[in-house]
């Protein structure tokens, strides 16, 4: 069984600032004395993975529970008979519709600022909040 430590992550990217290359003959990279500074990304503990984990796991799960694609689920391995099948089918689903969602959110990061992406998400969560509300009041 793998522990859990406090040691950081290094991703592959992330090189020390001392390390050679061949055309200067062992001495610094002096190009990356500058970039020594690691980003978020490169200090990541095993605890801190863990915790992003956990927390993406319960969100999901505690928004999908009772969720349409639930009920989708439920009815569609109700008149199947096949259960295994459908699944693989919506987990699958699941996982691609996940992919999308990190891969727009990874590209709107790098061209969005994080302040204007907060704005965006409040006032997109206000609109669909407002929206079931007077879909619940218009009943």
């Amino acid at each position: 069984m793998m522990a859990i430590s406090d040691e950081p992550l290094q991703s592959e990217k992330a090189s020390s600032p001392t390390q050679s290359s061949d055309s200067d003959m062992g001495e610094p990279d002096r190009a990356n004395l500058d970039d020594a500074k690691p980003s978020p990304q490169d200090t990541l503990t095993w605890k801190g993975e863990l915790q992003i984990f956990l927390s993406t796991f319960l969100t999901i799960f505690l928004a999908e529970v009772g969720d349409k694609t639930q009920l989708t689920v439920f009815l569609m391995s109700a008149e199947s008979g096949s259960p295994w099948t459908i699944f693989l089918g919506a987990g699958s689903a699941l996982i691609a519709t996940s992919l999308c969602g990190i891969l727009l959110g990874r590209w709107l990061s790098q061209h969005v600022s994080p302040k204007l992406l907060e704005r965006f998400a409040a006032v997109l969560l206000l609109a669909i909040a407002t929206v079931l509300l007077l879909d619940v009041w218009q009943g």
